[in-house]
């Protein structure tokens, strides 16, 4: 994978069905100076199904789940055999940034992402993600 500021996956133990990625928040957004680890498991057909994609790093996001599981239409119904493990991790660092608060599975953190404030204690608190 080519650098990209802010973004990085390698193969988990020369495993290039299972990878270890990590994405920074982006700044001027509540997880801004964070690192987030995330898996990825490619099937067998990939790429032409989406590999699955997870947050390892606790996060408090109304598109990701208690288990770190991902809600982007990307990985699910938008698939595309063009799309490569570096537009899928820009892809969540963005979601970072832009939440889809109508298809949440969070619903504590899209009820929450209207108050910026009481979001972000809630974030410092609970999914602080390993910073910088």
């Amino acid at each position: 994978m080519e650098p990209c500021p802010g973004i990085s996956a390698f193969p988990e133990n020369d495993d290039l069905m299972s990878w270890i990625a990590t994405v920074t928040g982006p700044e001027g957004t509540v997880y801004a100076n964070r690192n987030y680890k995330l898996s990825m498991k490619f099937p067998s057909n990939y790429p032409f199904a989406p590999p699955i994609c997870r947050f390892e790093t606790p996060i408090f996001h109304p598109n990701v789940d208690d288990k770190g599981g991902i809600c982007l239409d990307i990985l699910k119904d938008k698939w595309s055999a063009v799309y490569n493990v570096r537009t899928i991790l820009l892809s969540i660092q963005s979601l970072l940034e832009e939440p889809n608060n109508a298809s949440p599975l969070n619903g504590e953190a899209a009820r929450a992402w209207d108050n910026r404030q009481e979001f972000a204690r809630i974030v410092a608190e609970r999914t602080p993600g390993i910073l910088m």
